[in-house]
């Protein structure tokens, strides 16, 4: 029996949110507004997201033996995220990232420290885990897994992937998502395959590189879609918005969930959109997080226009 709605494997972190009412120049200085901390990697996020929806979720990746590590735990135990698959590493440092907020429209820059933890492995004993999941949700430091995981889990079990840039093992994630998830920014990380500019040429091209459904988020343009040799577009709706810090990640964590509660695609990324835009509303990537008959009534207002 399937027991996990979603189970998530990535990268935590913590994040220093600083906010700005605007952003200095080089060499400049101008005075911090407000600034706090938060748990924060792509994994991370979008396991608290899931169980804030309602979802039952695990999270499998690591942390460093320190302060930071110990209180992004806490962070995913405030959201009853079961961490039980969590491993702390002793002698190792959790990553960090230092976010800026632009306090007037929500833009946030980050400069983050690179993962200097091993790579996450899933040893044969994880399979039982694997098979109780009825998706299964990677980020982006889980690329390299994309075909062995597929390998793994059951035929009726979807694989979501969260794609940032392009990395070694992209071809074997390809074939292997049964939902591959890039932001609009994937496109310039190989602008030798899609030339800039060419934003529709793009979607259309990467269609035909990958073996599953392919959906690109586009920040406050919302979502598109290609299906069935048309292409699809959900616009995000006018809410406010105080940081935009983990929208991404919250719009992968509630597709997961929606395509574990059987959701067509057209529902799933409509709730997505509307899950990732309300997730706006405070700093930090989980404060504003919405419950799910407020993110589904939302999302139930939002179009879906073929381009």
């Amino acid at each position: 029996m399937k027991d996990l709605d979603v189970l998530v494997i990535g990268r935590n972190c913590i994040d220093y949110i600083s906010t700005v009412n605007r952003f200095p120049l080089e060499d400049e200085k101008i005075a911090l507004s407000e600034r706090m901390v938060e748990g924060g990697g792509q994994g991370g996020t979008s396991s608290c997201c899931v169980s804030k929806l309602g979802g039952k979720t695990a999270l499998v990746g690591s942390i460093g033996d320190d302060e930071e590590g110990r209180f992004c735990l806490r962070r995913l135990r405030d959201f009853n995220v079961d961490t039980r698959y969590v491993q702390v590493l002793p002698d190792a440092r959790t990553p960090i990232a230092y976010l800026f907020v632009n306090q007037n429209n929500g833009k946030r820059t980050i400069i983050y420290e690179p993962s200097r933890l091993p790579d996450i492995q899933i040893p044969p004993q994880m399979d039982p885990l694997l098979l109780s999941a009825k998706t299964l949700s990677l980020d982006p430091q889980t690329t390299r897994l994309g075909r062995t995981l597929k390998e793994r889990i059951s035929t009726d079990t979807k694989l979501v992937y969260d794609c940032e840039r392009w990395k070694d093992h992209m071809e074997d994630m390809m074939d292997s998502a049964d939902y591959f998830i890039p932001s609009s920014a994937f496109f310039d990380s190989r602008s030798d395959l899609f030339p800039p500019q060419h934003f529709y040429d793009n979607i259309s091209k990467l269609d035909q590189m990958i073996q599953g459904q392919l959906i690109v988020t586009h920040g406050k343009e919302g979502a598109y879609y290609p299906l069935k040799g048309s292409l699809y577009h959900v616009p995000a709706p006018h809410v406010p918005v105080v940081d935009t810090t983990g929208a991404g990640d919250n719009f992968h964590g509630a597709f997961a969930l929606a395509i574990s509660r059987k959701l067509d695609l057209s529902q799933a990324v409509r709730f997505s959109v509307a899950v990732a835009s309300l997730s706006c509303g405070a700093y930090g990537g989980r404060n504003a997080l919405p419950e799910f008959e407020e993110a589904m009534a939302l999302s139930r207002k939002l179009p879906v226009r073929t381009i």
